[in-house]
């Protein structure tokens, strides 16, 4: 079996870029393998450090290639820019990534289980249709002030809007016939966030790390359950003002020269 002390990947929708490295000092190995291939390759190799950039897939491949028995790491692209040298392609970036995982100080992405991407694709898919909600709301309300028919602001007025539209005798039958399709529309998005609101609940419930930022005061079922699927190892955090600064709920600091800047918060 081929030996390499580390090894990086650059991912991509359908080819991977390999580098690694035999030892320190040696010539590197680059090689294009195909998606279905990865697997394959990584079982020709004795188990070794492999560097990824943290985006789209990668928690993925990290685990399964932590099944046979290598070492992963994730890195925040932001992190292996600096290593990037002139000119950008895929082997370029992987070269990058393999030089930025020797950094002593490097930081890394903890991986997430499948249990807790699961989780945040329940949170990504309630924020989309949250917005889509407010969309065909705002819609709504546009459509109808153009026939002079305006109701307070708020999600909880829609109902009397809809009310009004439908009393309104001056209102075109066509205008009537639109807004019951997008009263119907909804209607089913209100009951897919309520689905989803039960889904994320009872994950949460399952969940002893959720329930324990559960009882933090003024955090509640949705924010406890976001933030153990987001953060699943506290352990990389030295302390709490540490873990705010990864929320971004910290200025941004751009300090130079001895004097300290701080801008605004990031979040």
């Amino acid at each position: 079996m081929k030996k390499f002390i580390r090894t990086a990947v650059d991912l991509g929708k359908n080819y991977f870029q390999f580098h690694g490295l035999a030892g320190e000092g040696g010539a590197p190995v680059s090689r294009k393998l195909k998606r279905s291939k990865v697997l394959e390759f990584y079982a020709q190799i004795e188990p070794c450090r492999v560097g990824m950039e943290a985006c789209g897939s990668a928690h993925h491949w990290a685990r399964e290639l932590i099944a046979m028995g290598h070492e992963v790491v994730l890195i925040p692209p932001a992190y292996i820019k600096p290593y990037v040298k002139r000119g950008k392609n895929d082997a370029v970036d992987a070269a990058a990534i393999c030089e930025a995982m020797a950094r002593p100080d490097m930081r890394f992405v903890p991986v997430k289980s499948a249990d807790d991407q699961a989780v945040l694709m329940l949170h990504k898919s309630r924020e989309l249709l949250i917005k889509q909600r407010t969309m065909s709301v705002n819609a709504l309300r546009g459509h109808l002030a153009e026939f002079g028919l305006v109701v307070a602001k708020g999600i909880g007025r829609v109902d009397e809007l809809l009310a009004l539209a439908q009393a309104d005798a001056r209102l075109p039958q066509i205008a009537k016939a639109t807004v019951t399709e997008l009263a119907q529309h909804l209607e089913g998005l209100d009951q897919s966030i309520d689905a989803i609101d039960d889904d994320i609940a009872r994950a949460h419930r399952k969940n002893p790390k959720s329930c324990l930022i559960d009882q933090v005061p003024g955090i509640g079922t949705l924010i406890a359950s976001v933030v153990a699927a987001s953060a699943p190892d506290p352990g990389v955090f030295k302390s709490g003002r540490d873990f705010a600064a990864w929320l971004g709920l910290t200025p941004r600091q751009h300090s130079s020269g001895g004097k300290e800047k701080l801008g605004a918060s990031t979040k």
